[in-house]
């Protein structure tokens, strides 16, 4: 179980804390590059319980930094993006993206000392549709992440994200959590009922799978299983990668391709990117009829953003309006009786407070994984306080030995075997990658 202190290290994620100064030596996703328009007014964006402000200047360079001007701490949301750089509204000091003051119009000439004064900025990159930030304390920042998802060419790529109004933890657990599956979002289907030609009908003949779990080099993985066929064995296989991304289980292990990133804006809120392969073969959605499983559907509907803290991505069915469950539906179809997957795995991250109570738990064998990546995460930490790097940091290309999916295989092979043959036998629509687990 974990006890307070545990719990404390893992779910504190600001300036100061163990966690924050883990995640910081990553590169962390920030915004999308679609939210920032050359010589737009500035974005607010809370990461990592820091309040900052992006912009994208008129070269087409992004900007994130501190959103308090460093001359007398007026925010830099109020500024004017223009000619190369945000300019406080206060007293019209200009920075560029990388912090450098370049003007100080109400200081006499010969007062001036632009070169003596930064804002606090963080390095950002740009690539597939993402705007990366490096807030740690390296004078060079690590190579970039390289997951399949992450290479993918834009026009096949799925790219969004959603806001969730709890710890970032509660909300990557569900993502490495098999069994609910088979409850929140299937719980109505049987297994007469589901799609034949779908490998996750099983979930649904077994609803109570076993598990086989590892550290790996990026994190953690498990592999749950339950009997198929008499000749077959059906797998669900999902990793946690560090610091904060997921490969899911939900779709065909040949061509699931797929990254969620549960990046914390502060403790209690969390911007969850998901990447994925447009062609992915998706997971049980349908009936043996072709109609869909009820409540199945994927799409997200947006509330307009504004310029809040938190006022990114946030879902228009949510905690204000009971997720807008049906409990009518609840009754006769849906199990849940809420309209969408990741509104479902919203609704009860969400309902189990902003920051869980993990002392309040009672885990069971279900949960092997969630109990073996927090000891994971927890061993990383407390090993970077010693001044070990952070786990694959500097080797990006570990990564590239994971992926997630379902798929069957003999019952007399091993498990880390029969991930290994379906990695070698797996396409691989990126083109920029050539996996396998060894």
């Amino acid at each position: 179980m974990t006890d307070a202190a545990e719990s404390q290290l893992l779910t504190r994620v600001g300036p100061g804390t163990p966690m924050g100064a883990f995640m910081r030596e990553y590169w962390i996703p920030a915004v999308l590059s679609s939210e920032l328009v050359a010589d737009a007014p500035p974005t607010r964006v809370m990461l990592l319980g820091e309040k900052l402000i992006a912009f994208r200047d008129t070269d087409g360079n992004v900007g994130l930094m501190d959103h308090r001007c460093p001359h007398r701490c007026a925010s830099l949301f109020f500024g004017r993006n223009e000619e190369g750089g945000v300019r406080c509204a206060y007293h019209g000091w200009k920075f560029k993206t990388t912090g450098e003051c370049v003007d100080m119009p109400n200081v006499p000439e010969h007062q001036k000392f632009e070169a003596h004064v930064r804002a606090k900025a963080y390095p950002c990159v740009e690539r597939n549709g993402i705007v990366w930030t490096y807030m740690g304390a390296r004078k060079e920042p690590p190579p970039l992440p390289c997951f399949e998802a992450l290479l993918l060419p834009e026009a096949d790529r799925n790219l969004f994200c959603v806001q969730r109004e709890c710890n970032w933890l509660q909300g990557l657990e569900g993502d490495i959590d098999t069994s609910h599956f088979s409850f929140l979002h299937a719980g109505s289907v049987s297994f007469e009922q589901a799609d034949p030609t779908n490998l996750g009908r099983y979930a649904v003949l077994n609803r109570a799978p076993e598990y086989h779990v590892a550290d790996t080099d990026w994190g953690t993985m498990y592999a749950a299983y339950r009997n198929a066929e008499p000749d077959s064995t059906y797998w669900r296989v999902a990793h946690f990668m560090f610091p904060f991304w997921t490969i899911p289980p939900d779709g065909a292990f040949s061509d699931h391709i797929i990254a969620r990133a549960w990046v914390p804006m502060d403790d209690t809120h969390t911007m969850f990117f998901h990447v994925s392969w447009k062609k992915n073969t998706p997971g049980l959605r349908k009936l043996k009829d072709g109609s869909q499983i009820p409540g199945a559907t994927i799409g997200n509907h947006y509330l307009p953003n504004t310029n809040d803290w938190h006022g990114r991505w946030r879902l228009k069915a949510n905690a204000t309006n009971d997720y807008m469950i049906d409990r009518e539906t609840q009754k006769s179809g849906s199990y849940s009786g809420i309209e969408g997957i990741h509104l479902q795995d919203q609704a009860l991250t969400e309902s189990m407070g902003e920051i869980v109570d993990h002392t309040f738990e009672n885990l069971a064998g279900s949960d092997l994984m969630i109990s073996r990546t927090r000891r994971r995460i927890l061993q990383a930490v407390r090993a970077t306080q010693s001044g070990v790097a952070a786990p694959g940091v500097d080797r990006p290309e570990t990564y590239q030995g994971a992926r997630g999916g379902d798929f069957l295989s003999s019952p007399t092979v091993g498990w880390l075997e029969a991930y290994s043959d379906q990695m070698r036998a797996s396409k691989n629509p990126t083109g920029a990658l050539r996996v396998a687990a060894e």
